[in-house]
Protein backbone atom coordinates (compact mmCIF):
# COMPACT_ATOMS: atom_id res chain seq x y z
CA UNK A 1 0.00 0.00 0.00
CA UNK A 2 1.17 3.40 -1.05
CA UNK A 3 2.38 5.86 2.17
CA UNK A 4 -0.82 8.24 1.06
CA UNK A 5 -3.29 5.10 0.83
CA UNK A 6 -1.76 3.81 4.50
CA UNK A 7 -2.47 7.30 5.99
CA UNK A 8 -6.26 7.54 4.69
CA UNK A 9 -6.93 3.79 5.80
CA UNK A 10 -6.18 5.01 9.15
CA UNK A 11 -7.87 8.06 9.05
CA UNK A 12 -11.58 5.60 7.91
CA UNK A 13 -12.62 5.42 11.50
CA UNK A 14 -16.33 5.10 10.59
CA UNK A 15 -18.63 3.55 12.84
CA UNK A 16 -22.35 3.84 10.26
CA UNK A 17 -23.15 2.53 6.93
CA UNK A 18 -23.65 6.24 4.54
CA UNK A 19 -27.20 6.07 3.99
CA UNK A 20 -28.79 4.87 0.01
CA UNK A 21 -28.40 7.22 -2.58
CA UNK A 22 -31.39 8.68 -3.86
CA UNK A 23 -33.60 6.55 -6.67
CA UNK A 24 -31.44 6.01 -9.62
CA UNK A 25 -33.58 7.34 -13.12
CA UNK A 26 -30.77 6.30 -14.79
CA UNK A 27 -27.84 3.44 -15.28
CA UNK A 28 -24.54 4.78 -13.55
CA UNK A 29 -22.36 2.33 -12.12
CA UNK A 30 -19.10 3.01 -10.06
CA UNK A 31 -17.48 0.10 -11.83
CA UNK A 32 -17.38 1.39 -15.23
CA UNK A 33 -16.01 4.88 -13.72
CA UNK A 34 -13.45 2.85 -12.41
CA UNK A 35 -12.35 0.64 -15.49
CA UNK A 36 -12.12 4.27 -17.19
CA UNK A 37 -9.96 5.45 -14.75
CA UNK A 38 -8.00 2.83 -14.18
CA UNK A 39 -7.12 2.23 -18.08
CA UNK A 40 -6.61 6.30 -18.38
CA UNK A 41 -3.91 6.38 -15.41
CA UNK A 42 -2.32 3.07 -16.43
CA UNK A 43 1.82 3.53 -17.03
CA UNK A 44 1.00 1.87 -20.39
CA UNK A 45 -0.33 5.88 -21.05
CA UNK A 46 2.99 7.50 -20.32
CA UNK A 47 0.96 10.49 -18.28
CA UNK A 48 -0.86 11.47 -21.46
CA UNK A 49 1.15 14.07 -22.05
CA UNK A 50 0.29 16.18 -25.32
CA UNK A 51 1.81 15.26 -28.89
CA UNK A 52 2.80 11.94 -27.39
CA UNK A 53 2.24 8.14 -27.67
CA UNK A 54 0.04 8.80 -24.77
CA UNK A 55 -1.85 11.11 -25.97
CA UNK A 56 -2.93 8.94 -29.18
CA UNK A 57 -3.96 6.13 -26.96
CA UNK A 58 -6.11 7.94 -24.69
CA UNK A 59 -8.07 10.13 -27.20
CA UNK A 60 -8.27 6.51 -29.48
CA UNK A 61 -9.62 4.97 -26.64
CA UNK A 62 -12.46 7.71 -25.70
CA UNK A 63 -13.43 8.23 -29.13
CA UNK A 64 -13.45 4.12 -29.00
CA UNK A 65 -15.90 4.63 -26.34
CA UNK A 66 -17.96 7.71 -27.77
CA UNK A 67 -18.46 5.26 -31.12
CA UNK A 68 -19.32 2.12 -29.29
CA UNK A 69 -21.95 4.24 -27.35
CA UNK A 70 -23.61 5.35 -30.79
CA UNK A 71 -22.94 9.02 -30.74
CA UNK A 72 -22.42 11.19 -33.84
CA UNK A 73 -18.15 12.25 -34.42
CA UNK A 74 -18.78 16.08 -33.99
CA UNK A 75 -14.97 16.61 -34.50
CA UNK A 76 -13.44 17.44 -38.25
CA UNK A 77 -14.25 15.90 -41.06
CA UNK A 78 -16.60 13.62 -39.97
CA UNK A 79 -14.56 12.23 -37.20
CA UNK A 80 -14.51 12.55 -33.07
CA UNK A 81 -11.34 14.12 -33.26
CA UNK A 82 -11.25 18.28 -33.34
CA UNK A 83 -7.58 19.26 -34.04
CA UNK A 84 -6.22 22.31 -31.70
CA UNK A 85 -3.14 23.84 -33.77
CA UNK A 86 -0.53 24.76 -31.22
CA UNK A 87 2.97 25.98 -30.94
CA UNK A 88 5.31 23.41 -28.00
CA UNK A 89 8.15 25.40 -26.55
CA UNK A 90 10.85 23.53 -23.87
CA UNK A 91 13.58 25.38 -22.49
CA UNK A 92 16.87 23.13 -23.11
CA UNK A 93 19.96 22.83 -20.54
CA UNK A 94 22.09 24.92 -22.39
CA UNK A 95 20.08 28.09 -21.37
CA UNK A 96 21.47 30.51 -18.69
CA UNK A 97 19.54 32.58 -15.96
CA UNK A 98 21.33 34.91 -14.03
CA UNK A 99 20.49 37.78 -11.11
CA UNK A 100 23.17 40.48 -10.80
CA UNK A 101 25.57 38.04 -11.55
CA UNK A 102 24.48 34.94 -9.80
CA UNK A 103 23.30 32.27 -11.94
CA UNK A 104 20.02 30.50 -10.99
CA UNK A 105 19.61 26.62 -11.55
CA UNK A 106 16.46 25.56 -13.59
CA UNK A 107 13.87 23.36 -11.71
CA UNK A 108 15.19 24.27 -7.98
CA UNK A 109 15.58 28.21 -8.36
CA UNK A 110 13.86 28.94 -11.61
CA UNK A 111 11.16 27.61 -14.28
CA UNK A 112 9.52 29.37 -17.22
CA UNK A 113 8.86 29.61 -20.89
CA UNK A 114 10.15 31.64 -23.64
CA UNK A 115 6.95 32.88 -25.25
CA UNK A 116 8.34 34.16 -27.98
CA UNK A 117 8.08 31.07 -29.82
CA UNK A 118 12.01 31.29 -30.73
CA UNK A 119 14.84 28.42 -30.56
CA UNK A 120 16.98 30.86 -28.84
CA UNK A 121 16.59 34.47 -27.02
CA UNK A 122 18.72 36.77 -25.23
CA UNK A 123 17.14 39.09 -22.53
CA UNK A 124 19.27 41.22 -20.42
CA UNK A 125 17.62 44.54 -18.59
CA UNK A 126 16.99 46.28 -15.22
CA UNK A 127 14.55 45.41 -13.06
CA UNK A 128 11.41 46.63 -11.65
CA UNK A 129 9.18 45.26 -8.58
CA UNK A 130 5.38 46.16 -9.61
CA UNK A 131 4.10 44.50 -6.69
CA UNK A 132 1.01 42.12 -7.79
CA UNK A 133 1.16 43.57 -11.18
CA UNK A 134 -2.26 44.53 -11.36
CA UNK A 135 -4.59 47.50 -12.84
CA UNK A 136 -8.17 47.54 -12.11
CA UNK A 137 -10.25 50.55 -13.10
CA UNK A 138 -13.06 49.27 -11.40
CA UNK A 139 -11.41 48.96 -7.97
CA UNK A 140 -9.03 52.08 -8.13
CA UNK A 141 -6.08 50.01 -8.15
CA UNK A 142 -3.01 50.28 -10.94
CA UNK A 143 0.45 49.00 -9.59
CA UNK A 144 2.55 50.43 -12.51
CA UNK A 145 1.52 53.35 -11.63
CA UNK A 146 2.65 55.34 -15.16
CA UNK A 147 5.95 53.75 -14.18
CA UNK A 148 7.07 53.23 -18.12
CA UNK A 149 8.07 49.24 -18.18
CA UNK A 150 8.95 49.02 -21.34
CA UNK A 151 12.02 46.41 -22.60
CA UNK A 152 12.26 45.81 -18.74
CA UNK A 153 11.88 42.99 -16.18
CA UNK A 154 8.90 42.97 -13.95
CA UNK A 155 9.01 41.42 -10.63
CA UNK A 156 5.61 40.69 -8.95
CA UNK A 157 3.52 38.51 -6.78
CA UNK A 158 0.58 36.33 -7.91
CA UNK A 159 -2.43 36.40 -5.94
CA UNK A 160 -4.30 39.91 -5.36
CA UNK A 161 -4.24 42.28 -2.68
CA UNK A 162 -5.63 40.87 0.87
CA UNK A 163 -9.71 41.65 1.53
CA UNK A 164 -12.21 40.62 3.01
CA UNK A 165 -14.97 42.85 1.15
CA UNK A 166 -16.61 41.21 -1.66
CA UNK A 167 -16.70 44.26 -3.55
CA UNK A 168 -13.19 44.58 -3.74
CA UNK A 169 -11.33 42.23 -5.83
CA UNK A 170 -13.88 39.89 -4.79
CA UNK A 171 -13.34 39.64 -1.19
CA UNK A 172 -11.24 35.87 -0.41
CA UNK A 173 -12.52 34.75 -3.60
CA UNK A 174 -9.67 35.40 -5.99
CA UNK A 175 -10.55 37.56 -9.24
CA UNK A 176 -8.84 36.80 -12.64
CA UNK A 177 -6.71 39.72 -11.70
CA UNK A 178 -5.20 37.37 -9.01
CA UNK A 179 -4.05 35.06 -11.92
CA UNK A 180 -0.37 33.87 -12.93
CA UNK A 181 -2.09 34.33 -16.28
CA UNK A 182 -3.38 37.41 -15.86
CA UNK A 183 -0.12 38.46 -14.76
CA UNK A 184 2.23 37.43 -17.84
CA UNK A 185 -0.40 39.12 -19.69
CA UNK A 186 -0.67 42.79 -18.42
CA UNK A 187 3.20 42.69 -18.42
CA UNK A 188 3.02 41.79 -22.06
CA UNK A 189 0.38 44.91 -23.01
CA UNK A 190 3.13 47.15 -20.88
CA UNK A 191 5.87 45.79 -23.49
CA UNK A 192 7.84 43.94 -20.54
CA UNK A 193 10.72 42.12 -21.42
CA UNK A 194 10.47 39.58 -19.28
CA UNK A 195 8.29 38.80 -16.02
CA UNK A 196 9.08 36.84 -13.08
CA UNK A 197 6.57 36.01 -10.53
CA UNK A 198 8.18 35.28 -7.02
CA UNK A 199 6.33 32.04 -5.37
CA UNK A 200 4.78 31.84 -2.43
CA UNK A 201 2.77 28.67 -1.05
CA UNK A 202 0.47 31.32 0.16
CA UNK A 203 0.00 34.01 -2.69
CA UNK A 204 0.33 30.36 -5.12
CA UNK A 205 -1.61 28.20 -3.43
CA UNK A 206 0.52 25.45 -3.92
CA UNK A 207 4.26 24.52 -3.19
CA UNK A 208 7.26 24.71 -5.39
CA UNK A 209 6.96 20.96 -6.61
CA UNK A 210 3.79 21.91 -8.12
CA UNK A 211 5.05 25.00 -10.20
CA UNK A 212 8.31 22.88 -11.28
CA UNK A 213 6.38 20.04 -12.30
CA UNK A 214 3.90 21.93 -14.09
CA UNK A 215 6.70 24.32 -15.54
CA UNK A 216 9.49 21.91 -16.37
CA UNK A 217 8.40 20.17 -19.74
CA UNK A 218 6.82 21.80 -22.82
CA UNK A 219 4.52 24.83 -22.74
CA UNK A 220 1.47 24.53 -25.61
CA UNK A 221 0.26 27.70 -26.87
CA UNK A 222 -1.26 29.54 -29.31
CA UNK A 223 1.25 30.27 -32.23
CA UNK A 224 1.79 34.23 -32.71
CA UNK A 225 0.85 35.76 -35.18
CA UNK A 226 3.15 37.97 -37.15
CA UNK A 227 4.38 41.21 -35.06
CA UNK A 228 2.61 39.79 -32.55
CA UNK A 229 3.87 40.88 -28.71
CA UNK A 230 5.20 38.41 -26.34
CA UNK A 231 7.63 38.35 -23.10
CA UNK A 232 10.95 36.90 -23.68
CA UNK A 233 10.61 35.13 -20.58
CA UNK A 234 7.83 34.24 -18.24
CA UNK A 235 8.56 32.56 -15.14
CA UNK A 236 9.21 32.20 -11.56
CA UNK A 237 11.64 31.88 -8.81
CA UNK A 238 11.67 30.52 -5.70
CA UNK A 239 10.99 32.26 -2.42
CA UNK A 240 14.54 32.07 -1.40
CA UNK A 241 15.55 34.18 -4.86
CA UNK A 242 12.96 36.34 -4.12
CA UNK A 243 14.40 37.46 -0.88
CA UNK A 244 18.34 38.00 -1.86
CA UNK A 245 16.16 40.12 -5.01
CA UNK A 246 13.92 41.74 -1.83
CA UNK A 247 17.53 42.29 0.06
CA UNK A 248 19.23 44.26 -2.35
CA UNK A 249 15.86 46.85 -1.60
CA UNK A 250 16.69 46.24 1.90
CA UNK A 251 13.20 44.34 2.45
CA UNK A 252 11.81 40.78 2.31
CA UNK A 253 9.92 38.71 0.73
CA UNK A 254 7.32 38.76 3.37
CA UNK A 255 7.39 42.62 3.79
CA UNK A 256 7.40 43.19 -0.03
CA UNK A 257 4.48 41.14 0.09
CA UNK A 258 2.68 43.52 2.68
CA UNK A 259 3.40 46.46 1.02
CA UNK A 260 2.22 45.26 -2.49
CA UNK A 261 -1.22 44.49 -0.02
CA UNK A 262 -1.40 48.86 -0.13
CA UNK A 263 -3.47 50.65 -2.38
CA UNK A 264 -0.78 53.49 -2.20
CA UNK A 265 2.23 50.69 -3.48
CA UNK A 266 4.42 52.26 -6.20
CA UNK A 267 6.52 50.41 -8.32
CA UNK A 268 9.86 50.16 -6.85
CA UNK A 269 12.97 50.08 -9.41
CA UNK A 270 15.65 47.48 -8.47
CA UNK A 271 19.20 47.74 -8.32
CA UNK A 272 19.77 44.40 -10.00
CA UNK A 273 20.04 43.55 -13.87
CA UNK A 274 18.62 40.02 -15.15
CA UNK A 275 20.13 38.21 -17.83
CA UNK A 276 19.31 35.29 -19.84
CA UNK A 277 19.95 33.43 -22.94
CA UNK A 278 16.72 30.94 -23.47
CA UNK A 279 17.81 28.02 -26.05
CA UNK A 280 14.26 26.55 -26.78
CA UNK A 281 13.16 23.36 -28.84
CA UNK A 282 10.11 25.27 -30.98
CA UNK A 283 7.81 22.08 -32.50
CA UNK A 284 4.62 22.59 -34.06
CA UNK A 285 2.15 20.17 -31.87
CA UNK A 286 -0.43 17.83 -33.26
CA UNK A 287 -3.01 17.32 -30.19
CA UNK A 288 -6.67 17.00 -30.24
CA UNK A 289 -9.54 17.33 -28.51
CA UNK A 290 -12.03 14.87 -29.09
CA UNK A 291 -16.29 15.79 -29.32
CA UNK A 292 -19.33 13.92 -29.35
CA UNK A 293 -22.93 14.95 -30.59
CA UNK A 294 -26.72 13.23 -29.14
CA UNK A 295 -28.76 14.94 -31.47
CA UNK A 296 -31.67 16.52 -29.67
CA UNK A 297 -35.40 15.40 -29.86
CA UNK A 298 -36.61 18.88 -30.32
CA UNK A 299 -36.89 20.72 -33.86
CA UNK A 300 -37.29 23.99 -32.58
CA UNK A 301 -34.38 23.63 -30.14
CA UNK A 302 -31.85 20.60 -31.68
CA UNK A 303 -29.68 23.51 -32.86
CA UNK A 304 -28.77 24.80 -29.49
CA UNK A 305 -26.88 22.05 -26.74
CA UNK A 306 -25.73 21.40 -22.90
CA UNK A 307 -21.91 21.03 -23.16
CA UNK A 308 -20.14 18.21 -20.77
CA UNK A 309 -16.14 18.91 -20.72
CA UNK A 310 -13.25 17.08 -19.11
CA UNK A 311 -9.64 17.40 -19.59
CA UNK A 312 -7.76 13.99 -21.01
CA UNK A 313 -4.18 15.34 -21.02
CA UNK A 314 -1.78 15.76 -17.79
CA UNK A 315 1.61 15.87 -17.61
CA UNK A 316 3.31 12.89 -19.69
CA UNK A 317 7.21 12.04 -18.56
CA UNK A 318 8.89 14.21 -16.50
CA UNK A 319 11.45 14.34 -13.85
CA UNK A 320 12.15 11.15 -11.48
CA UNK A 321 10.39 11.26 -8.21
CA UNK A 322 11.91 8.56 -6.35
CA UNK A 323 12.49 7.12 -9.19
CA UNK A 324 9.00 7.27 -10.96
CA UNK A 325 8.95 9.72 -13.89
CA UNK A 326 5.13 8.91 -14.93
CA UNK A 327 2.79 11.54 -13.92
CA UNK A 328 -0.02 9.71 -14.76
CA UNK A 329 -3.00 11.92 -13.45
CA UNK A 330 -5.14 9.57 -12.28
CA UNK A 331 -7.20 12.19 -9.94
CA UNK A 332 -6.02 14.95 -12.25
CA UNK A 333 -8.22 13.91 -14.91
CA UNK A 334 -8.75 10.37 -15.67
CA UNK A 335 -11.21 11.00 -13.21
CA UNK A 336 -12.88 13.64 -15.13
CA UNK A 337 -13.04 11.55 -17.95
CA UNK A 338 -14.38 8.20 -16.57
CA UNK A 339 -17.26 10.31 -15.66
CA UNK A 340 -17.54 12.04 -19.00
CA UNK A 341 -17.96 8.42 -20.49
CA UNK A 342 -20.57 7.29 -17.94
CA UNK A 343 -22.45 10.35 -18.64
CA UNK A 344 -22.20 9.55 -22.50
CA UNK A 345 -23.36 6.10 -22.15
CA UNK A 346 -26.19 7.26 -20.24
CA UNK A 347 -27.42 9.74 -22.46
CA UNK A 348 -27.09 6.94 -25.41
CA UNK A 349 -29.41 5.38 -24.15
CA UNK A 350 -32.13 8.02 -22.83
CA UNK A 351 -35.39 7.92 -23.71
CA UNK A 352 -36.88 10.15 -24.37
CA UNK A 353 -33.70 11.98 -25.50
CA UNK A 354 -32.79 15.52 -24.25
CA UNK A 355 -34.75 18.32 -26.42
CA UNK A 356 -31.69 20.30 -26.77
CA UNK A 357 -28.55 18.61 -28.26
CA UNK A 358 -26.05 16.90 -26.02
CA UNK A 359 -22.18 17.49 -26.47
CA UNK A 360 -18.92 16.07 -25.09
CA UNK A 361 -15.82 16.77 -25.55
CA UNK A 362 -12.63 15.48 -23.91
CA UNK A 363 -10.16 18.52 -24.21
CA UNK A 364 -6.01 18.40 -24.82
CA UNK A 365 -3.52 21.24 -23.11
CA UNK A 366 -5.73 21.88 -19.76
CA UNK A 367 -2.54 21.74 -17.93
CA UNK A 368 -0.99 23.64 -20.57
CA UNK A 369 -3.17 27.02 -19.78
CA UNK A 370 -6.44 25.89 -20.84
CA UNK A 371 -5.56 25.59 -24.66
CA UNK A 372 -8.07 22.93 -25.80
CA UNK A 373 -11.39 24.34 -24.08
CA UNK A 374 -9.97 28.10 -25.62
CA UNK A 375 -10.12 26.43 -28.93
CA UNK A 376 -13.21 24.85 -28.78
CA UNK A 377 -15.03 27.86 -27.27
CA UNK A 378 -13.72 30.15 -30.39
CA UNK A 379 -14.36 26.79 -32.93
CA UNK A 380 -17.29 24.70 -31.64
CA UNK A 381 -19.79 22.47 -33.57
CA UNK A 382 -22.38 24.18 -31.82
CA UNK A 383 -21.46 28.47 -31.43
CA UNK A 384 -21.33 30.15 -28.01
CA UNK A 385 -24.43 31.96 -28.55
CA UNK A 386 -26.49 28.48 -28.72
CA UNK A 387 -24.66 26.49 -25.69
CA UNK A 388 -26.78 26.88 -22.96
CA UNK A 389 -24.49 25.61 -20.35
CA UNK A 390 -21.10 23.93 -19.83
CA UNK A 391 -20.47 21.42 -17.08
CA UNK A 392 -17.00 20.11 -16.70
CA UNK A 393 -15.96 17.95 -14.28
CA UNK A 394 -11.95 18.09 -12.99
CA UNK A 395 -10.27 16.10 -10.15
CA UNK A 396 -12.33 14.03 -8.85
CA UNK A 397 -11.58 11.88 -5.32
CA UNK A 398 -12.58 8.36 -5.67
CA UNK A 399 -13.14 8.21 -2.01
CA UNK A 400 -16.90 7.61 -1.59
CA UNK A 401 -19.84 9.81 -1.43
CA UNK A 402 -20.10 13.09 -0.04
CA UNK A 403 -23.38 14.90 2.01
CA UNK A 404 -22.34 17.98 -0.11
CA UNK A 405 -21.51 18.91 -4.28
CA UNK A 406 -18.90 21.93 -4.87
CA UNK A 407 -20.12 24.04 -7.76
CA UNK A 408 -18.04 27.17 -7.76
CA UNK A 409 -19.91 29.77 -9.85
CA UNK A 410 -22.47 28.47 -10.71
CA UNK A 411 -24.70 31.10 -8.77
CA UNK A 412 -23.18 33.40 -11.18
CA UNK A 413 -25.40 32.06 -14.12
CA UNK A 414 -29.71 31.94 -14.41
CA UNK A 415 -29.28 28.54 -13.74
CA UNK A 416 -29.02 29.19 -9.68
CA UNK A 417 -32.28 27.91 -8.89
CA UNK A 418 -32.69 24.98 -11.21
CA UNK A 419 -28.82 23.79 -9.41
CA UNK A 420 -30.36 24.30 -6.21
CA UNK A 421 -33.64 22.45 -6.90
CA UNK A 422 -31.49 19.32 -8.61
CA UNK A 423 -29.31 19.31 -4.89
CA UNK A 424 -32.28 18.93 -3.21
CA UNK A 425 -33.49 16.24 -5.32
CA UNK A 426 -30.47 14.31 -4.60
CA UNK A 427 -30.64 15.71 -0.72
CA UNK A 428 -26.86 16.95 -0.99
CA UNK A 429 -25.82 20.40 0.15
CA UNK A 430 -24.09 23.17 -1.96
CA UNK A 431 -20.45 23.93 -0.54
CA UNK A 432 -19.45 27.28 -0.81
CA UNK A 433 -15.34 26.93 -2.11
CA UNK A 434 -13.51 25.86 0.17
CA UNK A 435 -10.50 27.58 -0.74
CA UNK A 436 -11.80 30.86 -2.63
CA UNK A 437 -8.20 32.66 -1.99
CA UNK A 438 -6.73 30.06 -5.00
CA UNK A 439 -9.20 30.95 -8.11
CA UNK A 440 -10.39 27.75 -8.76
CA UNK A 441 -13.24 28.66 -11.52
CA UNK A 442 -10.06 30.55 -13.75
CA UNK A 443 -8.16 26.79 -13.58
CA UNK A 444 -10.25 24.73 -15.11
CA UNK A 445 -11.65 24.21 -18.51
CA UNK A 446 -14.94 25.63 -18.08
CA UNK A 447 -13.57 29.18 -17.61
CA UNK A 448 -12.75 28.61 -21.72
CA UNK A 449 -16.15 28.62 -21.99
CA UNK A 450 -16.81 31.18 -19.56
CA UNK A 451 -14.83 33.73 -21.83
CA UNK A 452 -17.15 33.80 -24.55
CA UNK A 453 -20.35 34.00 -22.83
CA UNK A 454 -21.42 30.13 -21.95
CA UNK A 455 -22.62 29.68 -18.20
CA UNK A 456 -19.99 27.73 -17.23
CA UNK A 457 -19.09 26.12 -14.05
CA UNK A 458 -17.28 22.64 -12.55
CA UNK A 459 -19.57 19.89 -10.73
CA UNK A 460 -17.10 18.44 -7.99
CA UNK A 461 -17.74 16.37 -4.61
CA UNK A 462 -17.41 18.33 -1.83
CA UNK A 463 -15.34 17.19 1.95
CA UNK A 464 -18.36 15.74 3.82
CA UNK A 465 -17.42 12.04 3.35
CA UNK A 466 -20.76 10.11 4.71
CA UNK A 467 -19.43 7.87 7.06
CA UNK A 468 -16.20 9.61 8.00
CA UNK A 469 -15.15 11.78 10.95
CA UNK A 470 -15.51 15.39 11.02
CA UNK A 471 -12.92 17.47 8.78
CA UNK A 472 -11.59 13.63 7.11
CA UNK A 473 -11.96 14.77 3.63
CA UNK A 474 -10.69 18.05 4.46
CA UNK A 475 -7.42 16.57 5.69
CA UNK A 476 -7.82 13.77 2.60
CA UNK A 477 -7.88 16.98 0.04
CA UNK A 478 -4.58 18.57 1.91
CA UNK A 479 -3.00 15.18 1.57
CA UNK A 480 -3.08 14.99 -1.98
CA UNK A 481 -2.16 18.86 -2.78
CA UNK A 482 0.61 18.55 -0.94
CA UNK A 483 1.63 14.97 -1.83
CA UNK A 484 0.03 13.82 -5.23
CA UNK A 485 -1.10 17.37 -7.13
CA UNK A 486 1.17 17.19 -10.17
CA UNK A 487 3.46 14.47 -9.05
CA UNK A 488 4.38 10.82 -10.48
CA UNK A 489 1.80 9.52 -6.91
CA UNK A 490 -1.14 10.87 -8.43
CA UNK A 491 -1.79 7.09 -9.29
CA UNK A 492 -4.76 4.74 -9.57
CA UNK A 493 -5.42 3.25 -6.40
CA UNK A 494 -7.31 -0.39 -6.11
CA UNK A 495 -9.06 0.66 -2.61
CA UNK A 496 -10.36 3.49 -4.09
CA UNK A 497 -14.40 4.02 -3.77
CA UNK A 498 -16.36 5.11 -6.70
CA UNK A 499 -19.77 5.42 -5.39
CA UNK A 500 -19.33 9.21 -5.04
CA UNK A 501 -18.26 9.63 -8.55
CA UNK A 502 -21.43 8.03 -9.41
CA UNK A 503 -23.58 9.82 -8.00
CA UNK A 504 -21.87 12.80 -9.03
CA UNK A 505 -22.44 11.54 -12.68
CA UNK A 506 -26.30 10.87 -12.03
CA UNK A 507 -26.41 14.43 -10.56
CA UNK A 508 -24.73 16.01 -13.78
CA UNK A 509 -27.26 13.78 -15.93
CA UNK A 510 -30.47 15.14 -14.23
CA UNK A 511 -28.86 18.82 -14.25
CA UNK A 512 -28.10 18.54 -17.71
CA UNK A 513 -30.94 16.95 -18.70
CA UNK A 514 -33.04 20.05 -16.87
CA UNK A 515 -30.88 22.36 -18.50
CA UNK A 516 -31.30 20.92 -22.08
CA UNK A 517 -35.56 21.35 -21.39
CA UNK A 518 -35.54 24.99 -20.30
CA UNK A 519 -37.48 27.27 -22.41
CA UNK A 520 -35.31 30.26 -22.95
CA UNK A 521 -30.88 29.92 -23.37
CA UNK A 522 -29.15 30.56 -19.41
CA UNK A 523 -27.45 33.35 -19.39
CA UNK A 524 -25.45 35.38 -16.28
CA UNK A 525 -26.78 37.21 -13.44
CA UNK A 526 -27.09 41.35 -13.95
CA UNK A 527 -22.98 43.19 -13.34
CA UNK A 528 -21.70 39.49 -14.06
CA UNK A 529 -18.18 39.45 -15.79
CA UNK A 530 -18.79 37.54 -18.42
CA UNK A 531 -22.58 38.85 -19.27
CA UNK A 532 -21.02 41.18 -21.32
CA UNK A 533 -20.01 38.36 -23.54
CA UNK A 534 -22.82 36.58 -23.53
CA UNK A 535 -24.96 39.22 -24.87
CA UNK A 536 -22.25 40.43 -27.79
CA UNK A 537 -22.55 36.54 -28.57
CA UNK A 538 -26.00 37.22 -29.33
CA UNK A 539 -25.55 40.50 -30.80
CA UNK A 540 -26.95 42.59 -28.53
CA UNK A 541 -25.39 45.83 -26.91
CA UNK A 542 -23.44 45.08 -23.89
CA UNK A 543 -25.04 46.41 -20.14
Amino acid sequence: MRPLAAALALLILASCSPPPPPPATVDIAPHRISAHVKFLSDDLLEGRGVATRGESLATTYIASQFSQYGLEPAGDNGTYFQKVPLVGVRILPASTFAVNNRPLKWQDEYVGVNQRQQKETAAEAEAIFVGHGITAPEYQWDDYKGVDVKGKWVVLFTNEPNSEDPKFFGGRSLTYYGRWTFKYEEATRRGALGCLIVHTDKTAGYGWSVVRASWSGQDPRVKLNPGEPALAFAGWVTEAVGDQIFATIKTTVAQALADADKRDFRPVPLPIRIRGRFVSEVSEINTRNIIARLPGSDPQLRDQAVLYTAHWDHLGIGSPVKGDPIYNGAVDNASGCGILLELARAYSLARPRPKRTILFASVTAEEGGLRGSEYLGLHSPVPAAKLAANLNFDGEFAFGRTADFTMIGYERTTLKDLVEQTARQFNVKIRPDPNPEQGHYYRSDHFSLARVGVPSFSIGLGRDYLGKPAGWGEKAFEEYNSQRYHQPSDEFDLSWDFSGLAELTRFGYELGRAVSDVPQLPSWQPGDEFLAARLKSWGKATP
